[in-house]
């Protein structure tokens, strides 16, 4: 019998993104997925996915609000499983490319809020009901950036994946003896629609020669979110096609 009925797919509004990504691989796998999103382009993407053949809700929330997250939880109801990808911008909140000295204040709070207090909020919201059920899921959309590599101009995203991946394995000690596994996906370079020139050239000099791609990224995350990954807990995942294995990142030859 399949336990895990149920999805939640935060940061989905992005049509070539990592979230509807995800919510289409975890719909192909026979869940029923609600998807989130900061705008009303949410509503579009699950036309899209309903188009294909799979049950979607979509939901437009700020979940950097409490009280918007509360409203979502009682619109979506209980879940099996919870990805939190919603991070580093939306069109509500851009991303911010700013040297460390000068941030203001309310840019750190920006970048952190986007992507950690989200994952925190959301995650609290749901989290009760799969330790109550004794079964639960929790993937978290990290980063290579923050936890293993970094760059310029990219310190409060960085702080906020980093603290992504150090809330992935705390919670993974708390909800284990529950049924509940916490783990984290840290993409590398993935080609979407935001990918700027800068990227899409640095992606070329991966060991694989390329960008990942949303659906890669998606894999790895439908599987912590499955029952077979049951003994995998506070795991972090780096997709990034051998990336970070390179001291030097200068191509030869």
């Amino acid at each position: 019998m399949t336990l895990l009925k149920t999805a939640l797919v935060t940061g989905a509004g992005a049509r070539d993104g990592i979230g509807v990504a995800i919510a289409r691989t975890l719909a192909k796998r026979g869940l029923s997925v609600a998807i989130a999103g900061a705008s009303a382009r949410i509503h579009d993407r699950a036309e899209e996915l309903r188009a294909e053949g799979f049950q979607i809700t979509s939901h437009v929330a700020d979940l950097t609000k409490a009280d918007e997250v509360a409203r979502l939880r009682a619109e979506v109801g209980s879940v099996d499983v919870l990805v939190n990808n919603a991070g580093m911008g939306s069109l509500a909140a851009p991303a911010l490319q700013r040297s460390f000295l000068s941030l203001t204040e309310a840019d750190w709070d920006v970048g952190i809020d986007v992507t950690l207090k989200t994952a925190f909020l959301v995650t609290k919201a749901f989290l009760g009901d799969m330790t109550e059920r004794g079964i639960g899921r929790i993937v978290n959309i990290a980063s290579v950036t923050g936890p293993l590599v970094s760059n310029e101009g990219e310190a409060a995203y960085s702080a906020a994946k980093a603290g992504m991946v150090g809330m992935t394995h705390a919670l993974a000690l708390e909800v284990g003896r529950f049924g509940v596994t916490v783990n984290a996906v840290a993409p590398g370079w993935v080609d979407t629609g935001a990918s700027t020139e800068e990227e899409r050239i640095a992606a070329r000099h991966t060991p694989l020669g390329r960008a990942g791609r949303p659906d890669e990224i998606a894999a790895a995350a439908a599987f912590l979110g499955s029952e077979e990954a049951s003994y995998v807990n506070g795991s972090v995942l780096v997709v990034d096609g051998g990336n970070i294995l390179q001291e030097s990142k200068v191509q030869i030859g």
